[in-house]
């Protein structure tokens, strides 16, 4: 049995090293939704997959409580298939691989799926307690939240019935979250006919990898670089000095994280290929010199590899390598009356060129949907230059916050009891599915909190495994004593 099962709470970390032997990556659910429904009924609750995917579960009152307000406890099922170069895992078919380094659970070589498999376990533990004290409660365990929040934007009117919604999918214990940004999927794409290549010259494929990635929207602010965004630089400097023709492009694979390899192949005359390799070699010292303070593992490689018969013709060749140059990553603003918080930001999370098709991805987000219809237009505007189709999907707007929610003062209130300091009240950049429920159920008190995850939809995502035990008893005391109807 995994070590982590000898971690407090047992009912949290059981049902969540549970879960990591449950494949689950966005996209391919079926799994983890039958898994879900047969824990269900063994754990004698109502248990059902609604017309969205969505798994939700229903338990009665405990004696006495039949009076309280009823609580929906939400979180999602699917995680962020991420994992190292060296890894072997297929998350279709193979289980996490947890394990503890000091204070931190973390997994060998993939995401671990704390984000958001520990919201998930926490509902578990309360549908499966005989002991606790609570009022009506209702699980929702949505579907794909990571790649478009699927689950959340088809779930169903009129199938809940609380009054109060518990997200667990914040990410510092000690937080509670009241507002987080909207977000909007901008795709560019462009068919090209592709032109042979010149069989006199050479190919060389040049990789930038090692770099940190990380949550889009949590860490957008830290300054991580951006692999298509740093490799550009490179490529772009490349056609300029020695005569080099784009052949393809591909670079990082989610758009919700920020990528952390991307590579492409050039061709140019053979005589230039040495003075490439140096060029490549001046660029890593840069990008280590540039990132020095935020980015350890900088690797920029440039290999030989056999001469493609077919590459991208010199003028959309220029036009793509423009747009990417152009694109706007990153933070475009912070919320004016708080300067901390990201507004509006976006993250060149894809790029795929070759074949005679060239596609971009991108994840905007934005607490205001004047400056998301603003970075969309910035974005749109790059991207027709260079003679791009866009299109837009998944649009979702933002969770405008009340501070004043009778569940949030219940909830510091809880808190302070039981932890004996004070908690913060914040807004995140994070999309949450807050919005899109409270969309559909305006009449919700909702609030987020969650234990201690870092770097999540990265392979350095870890769980600090002693916030599980004060969120735990925290959340069951905030059910025990949740406000009368």
């Amino acid at each position: 049995m995994n070590e982590i099962l000898n971690l407090k709470p047992e009912c949290i970390w059981r049902n969540f090293y549970s879960l990591t032997q449950v494949p689950r990556p966005s996209g391919h659910l079926e799994k983890i939704q039958q898994f879900l429904i047969d824990w269900g009924t063994k754990a004698g609750v109502e248990v059902f997959k609604d017309p969205a995917d969505n798994i939700v579960m229903r338990k009665p009152a405990t004696p006495g409580m039949e009076n309280r307000k009823g609580v929906i406890l939400q979180a999602h099922m699917d995680m962020v298939p991420q994992k190292t170069p060296e890894s072997t895992h297929n998350f279709e078919t193979d289980p996490i691989e947890p394990w503890i380094d000091g204070e931190w659970v973390k997994a060998k070589g993939t995401t671990l799926g704390a984000d958001d498999g520990l919201g998930v376990a926490a509902i578990m533990a309360v549908m499966e307690s005989k002991d606790m004290k609570h009022g009506p409660v209702e699980a929702l365990i949505t579907a794909d939240e990571e790649t478009g929040m699927f689950g959340a934007n088809a779930l169903p009117g009129g199938e809940l019935q609380g009054d109060i919604l518990f997200n667990l999918d914040s990410e510092t214990w000690g937080k509670f979250v009241i507002g987080s940004a909207g977000g909007i999927d901008i795709t560019a794409t462009l068919d090209y006919q592709e032109v042979e290549t010149d069989p006199e010259d050479a190919a060389v494929k040049i990789t930038l990898k090692g770099l940190r990635g990380g949550h889009s929207g949590l860490e957008i602010h830290e300054g991580r670089a951006n692999a298509n965004k740093q490799l550009v630089r490179v490529v772009r400097e490349a056609i300029e000095e020695c005569e080099a023709r784009l052949a393809c492009w591909q670079g990082g694979n989610m758009r919700n994280a920020i990528p952390f390899k991307a590579e492409a192949v050039l061709t140019l005359p053979k005589e230039n290929v040495e003075a490439l390799k140096e060029l490549v070699a001046d660029w890593k010292e840069d990008l280590i010199d540039q990132f020095r303070h935020i980015e350890t593992g900088i690797e920029l490689i440039a290999e030989d590899v056999e001469t493609p018969k077919m590459e991208v013709p010199v003028e959309i060749q220029d036009n793509l390598i423009n747009a990417i140059y152009g694109c706007h990553d990153g933070v475009l603003r912070m919320i004016p009356a708080y300067p901390e918080v990201v507004e509006t930001s976006s993250n060149l999370a894809i790029i795929n060129i070759g074949e005679g098709k060239a596609s971009f991805k991108i994840l905007g987000r934005s607490s205001r949907e004047d400056m998301k219809d603003y970075l969309v237009k910035t974005l749109e505007s790059c991207f027709n230059m260079a003679g791009m189709k866009v299109e837009t999907a998944g649009s979702y707007g933002g969770w405008d916050p009340n501070p004043d929610s009778e569940i949030l003062h219940h909830m510091l209130k809880v808190f302070r009891e039981q932890n004996g300091e004070e908690a913060t009240v914040e807004i995140d950049h994070a999309g949450l599915e807050c919005s899109i429920i409270l969309g559909k159920y305006p009449h919700l008190q909702v609030v987020s909190f969650g234990p201690t995850i870092r770097s999540p939809h990265t392979t350095t995502e870890r769980a600090l495994w002693a916030t599980a035990e004060p969120f735990w008893a925290t959340l069951k005391k905030a059910l025990e004593e949740i406000p009368e109807k």
